[in-house]
């Protein structure tokens, strides 16, 4: 069964789309079979594989509201197969609050799907309501995208709050895969600081891997590709392919354990 990773934090703009289109992307080029769920209606998870997310349909908004098949939804591209969203997705959460299993309808969605794949990684929208709630029901572990500004620990506690919180009541198995520091100036004092002052605060949750701010992983989503496949010996790059490297090390595929 897949393992599945809900990319997950609250603020905008802290790079969880990058990371999780960019480290599907790499794992899918090691072996792995990958399938990025965007469950984010801004839908640029879905744009930033060369998907056009204004033409297809159906989309995970179509699985979750209408029942369509979550096979016939999945979109299968050169770097990793997408369960595609876009802005028909704002409406869900309202949608969602009469139904059976409000929680779980992500869950119960990717359950069909998860033998078929060794990681499933979620993108989720930038707040903590009734469409995170579902990725953070779905998700075996968090992984928690740090920008490396002044801001960056804002609003963390309330994000770990509420992933306790989802722990004790809706999915006890749920466990933090790590947080995992973005937009890395190593030139400024103030990335330094924010880097530490998160290991500081999370001793052992914090990856060894370090993305940094890098004008290859701001171009590689307008031509629709990972950075990988845009260019592959970019600074952006090189760090997800070492974000993949250690990841599974925790998470070795099928007989590659050891």
């Amino acid at each position: 069964m897949a393992k599945t990773i809900a990319f997950v934090n609250q603020k905008g703009g802290v790079g969880k789309t990058t990371s999780c289109v960019n480290l599907g992307s790499c794992l899918q080029a090691v072996g792995a079979r990958v399938l990025v769920c965007d469950f984010d209606p801004q839908g640029n998870a879905t744009s930033g594989f060369g998907v056009d997310k204004g033409a297809v349909f159906p989309t995970v908004y179509d699985v979750l509201i209408s029942g369509a098949p979550v096979e016939s939804a999945i979109v299968h591209t050169k770097y990793s197969d997408v369960l595609p969203a876009n802005k028909a997705l704002a409406g869900a959460s309202v949608e969602m609050i009469p139904m059976e299993r409000r929680e779980y309808l992500l869950k119960d969605a990717l359950a069909k799907v998860a033998s078929q794949y060794d990681f499933i990684l979620i993108d989720c929208p930038p707040s903590l309501e009734l469409l995170t709630l579902n990725c953070l029901c779905a998700a075996d572990t968090v992984l928690v995208p740090v920008q490396c500004e002044y801001y960056a620990l804002e609003g963390l506690s309330d994000l770990l709050s509420t992933i306790r919180i989802v722990k004790g009541r809706l999915n006890p198995g749920i466990a933090l895969e790590g947080l995992l520091l973005t937009m890395y100036d190593g030139r400024t004092n103030l990335s330094l600081q924010v880097a530490e002052e998160v290991k500081r605060h999370f001793p052992g949750k914090v990856f060894a891997t370090v993305i940094p701010r890098n004008v290859r992983l701001s171009e590689a989503p307008s031509h629709g590709k990972p950075v990988n496949a845009y260019d592959g010996s970019s600074r952006g790059s090189v760090a997800y392919q070492r974000l993949t490297e250690e990841l599974l090390e925790h998470n070795p595929l099928p007989g590659k354990e050891g």
